[in-house]
């Protein structure tokens, strides 16, 4: 499936976060929400992009948006990588990709000289009627908080 792109609907999904309770996206219904896609808890890119987001959390929600993280990991992989980093935010244990997928962040990666398929590191900005406001497929993992702030301040002012 191809990547969601600005002005589509997001999908519907149901997800179980760390503490295994369920997350849906019409729990945002009437907020703006940040969805974002990495492949692995604990990797140097994974960490590096959660801990920019978690350095920019206060920010981000004094403009309005939550966060959601997703990844294939399980939700005590998640636990422990939200209470070693202190994340304030939760993350989806999208162990069967079924809400990467809808999203289109699931396709083809090259790593090391090889091809192979996996989770693609995007993120979506979604407004509070559930519309996609921007695409990140470029995520700059250490400064990725900022880069979110950057493009929010952009539309704000367009």
């Amino acid at each position: 499936m191809a990547m969601l792109k600005v002005g589509d609907k997001a999908p519907e999904f149901i997800g179980v976060i760390q503490d295994g309770s369920e997350v849906k996206l019409s729990d945002y219904a009437g907020k703006s929400l940040i969805v974002y896609f990495y492949p692995k808890d604990n990797t140097p890119g994974c960490t590096a992009e959660g801990c920019s987001l978690r350095d920019n959390y206060s920010a981000l929600q004094n403009m309005d948006y939550e966060i959601l993280g997703v990844s294939p990991d399980s939700p005590k992989k998640h636990t422990n990588f939200i209470n070693k980093f202190e994340f304030p935010f939760s993350l989806i244990a999208d162990t069967d990709l079924i809400i990467t997928k809808s999203f289109g962040a699931f396709g083809w990666k090259k790593f090391m000289g090889k091809e192979y398929e996996g989770v693609l590191r995007s993120t979506f900005l979604i407004n509070g009627n559930g519309i996609i406001e921007a695409v990140i497929n470029k995520v700059k993992t250490k400064t990725h908080g900022e880069q979110i702030i950057e493009i929010i301040k952009n539309q704000i002012e367009v």
